[in-house]
């Protein structure tokens, strides 16, 4: 057994997103002597980044004041807002934006562009940023306290044989590992159980985005608009809706979310995101247009009932690791950065993770997330419901006496025979893509398809003998890339996972019914390569 090669660092970041790469640049502003690591499982920073994404630049201009004499390559200040909702198929009402949503002052960028122009600022800081380094599994050190995180191994075949060109994994020892991952890490959900850190909070709950960019022709496109819709083609039991970004050059990002609590074992997240792009009120916008990039990312969504503890001995949880998107903006990057600022801070004026929760819960960012937390559970008995309820926690800005709950989103799906098809309307397609396989084609992913799989079903047994019967296999619906897919062969029925098309959503994780879906990291640099998304 040969002994692994170790790197030791000060800190190590595992995940080189806007929460991850603030605190790298923050710490060396502060504490320029310390030793930094940022690690990054896709091949290149930003290649695996998904958001909306309009986001508000105060924290930006905090962590680096004069980022707007060379921006990041897609910055469009937003210049109107708009708001629908899409009453059927055919036709759309114009509502008053909400409060919240108003987006004067912010800016819409490419995230994974935004983290790509962030990454050489940390490095001129003396950052050491890896990508193609995924983290396989934590490391502790005598007295159980996490010690650093060990890279997988590369050159592993599928039967687990070493192929040739096989590298073994290094280990990166640090005195704190910061955990910025975003939603549902592979190494922050371990962590999580491990620790109970979630014991004393509700279950965390997610949404699904679907996103895609388009060239448009010349002169269609609004620089500067945004545009969000509720209602077509969700059923009023399903939360959710969209947005369609206006960027410069006739792009559009358009994208679709839908909360994973939804009902409906039927329920297709994908086909209804193409579905919405055949509204009237879209069509016109992206016919004749050419589809550039697509992907698809689960959305934390459970806020400040569901934020874990996101200190445990020798870590924390920054950004979307810990859970702190707000909802109702829709915004989830100010809030990123915010943290990981406060935790290099922490970091800096203690050289641990002790104080880190207390310090998080008494700042700005828990206080946004208070503030709204009752309006995305107040969708759980329906759109009309959420609506109005909304609209109250609005205008008492939050201060209700009360606390609503958040439920495992698993465990809302019924199944068949139990719950009422919903009337869809839904119309026949013509846009690009055609179906999930070209859509994968648009998210450029790529896996070496002898690579062990990195999705782990506990017992096919289940797959085949009960979920068939219960839920008729959802997992074939709710992956937006086609990796699920039961095969009926000479030999019967079985489950086939198709893993060199997977996005690296998480959704499977999180909704399967019977939670014996585990993802876990593949080999570093496989996956999506998303690019302006």
């Amino acid at each position: 057994m040969s002994e692994r090669e170790t790197m030791e660092y000060d800190v190590i970041v595992v995940g080189a997103g806007p929460a991850g790469l603030a605190f790298a640049i923050r710490l060396k502003q502060v504490q320029p002597e310390t030793t930094v690591c940022v690690i990054e499982k896709a091949s290149t920073i930003g290649a695996q980044i998904l958001s909306g994404a309009v986001i508000e630049p105060e924290p930006l201009n905090a962590l680096l004041p004069d980022w707007g004499k060379n921006p990041p390559p897609v910055c469009v200040p937003v210049k109107n807002d708009e708001f629908w909702m899409l009453r059927d198929h055919a036709s759309a009402t114009k509502l008053p934006t909400p409060p919240q949503m108003h987006n004067h002052g912010n800016f819409i960028v490419s995230l994974g562009a935004l983290c790509a122009w962030l990454a050489p600022q940390a490095e001129a800081l003396g950052v050491d940023v890896f990508p193609g380094y995924a983290a396989a599994e934590p490391l502790f050190d005598d007295a159980g306290a996490v010690a650093g995180v060990r890279i997988g191994d590369m050159g592993v075949a599928r039967d687990g044989t070493h192929k040739p060109g096989y590298t073994e994994g290094i280990d990166i020892r640090a005195k704190v590992t910061v955990l910025a991952e975003g939603c549902r890490g592979h190494i922050s959900k371990q962590l999580i159980a491990k620790f109970a850190l979630d014991k004393d909070s509700d279950p965390q709950t997610y949404g699904i985005g679907i996103k895609e960019l388009w060239q448009l022709p010349p002169g269609r496109a609004e620089a500067g608009k945004v545009v969000h819709t509720l209602g077509w083609p969700l059923s009023s039991d399903t939360y959710g809706g969209s947005f369609i970004y206006h960027l410069d050059n006739d792009r559009v990002a358009i994208g679709f979310v839908a909360g994973l609590d939804y009902p409906d074992p039927n329920f297709s997240p994908f086909e209804a995101f193409q579905q919405l792009k055949h509204h009237p009120k879209i069509k016109e916008l992206l016919d004749g247009g050419t589809i550039v990039s697509a992907g698809a990312r689960a959305i934390v969504e459970g806020g400040y009932q569901s934020l874990p503890k996101v200190e445990m001995p020798g870590a924390m949880l920054i950004g979307d690791s810990a859970g702190l998107l707000n909802v109702p903006k829709i915004k989830g990057t100010h809030q990123a950065i915010r943290s990981g600022m406060l935790a290099a801070e922490h970091f800096a004026a203690t050289g641990t993770s002790t104080g880190w929760d207390a310090k998080l819960r008494a700042s700005a960012v828990m206080a946004e997330l208070k503030k709204v937390r009752n309006i995305r559970p107040g969708f759980n008995k329906g759109l009309w419901v959420g609506l109005i309820n909304g609209a109250w926690e609005t205008v008492t800005g939050g201060m209700s006496p009360w606390t609503l709950k958040n439920h495992a989103d698993w465990s809302s799906l019924k199944k068949l025979g139990d719950y009422e098809v919903p009337k869809r309307d839904y119309v026949d397609r013509t846009l690009a893509p055609r179906d999930r396989l070209a859509s994968v084609y648009f998210a450029a992913t790529e896996h070496d398809e002898d690579q062990p799989i990195h999705l782990k079903v506990a017992d096919t047994n289940i797959c085949i003998e009960k979920c068939t019967v219960e839920y008729g296999n959802p997992c074939q619906r709710f992956c937006p890339a086609g990796v699920y897919e039961i095969v009926d062969d000479e030999a019967g029925k079985r489950l086939q996972i198709n893993a060199a098309n997977c996005v690296h959503c998480k959704t499977c994780d999180i909704k399967d019914p019977y939670q014996i879906i585990t993802w876990v990291t593949p080999e570093g640099g496989s996956g999506p390569n998303y690019q302006n998304l």
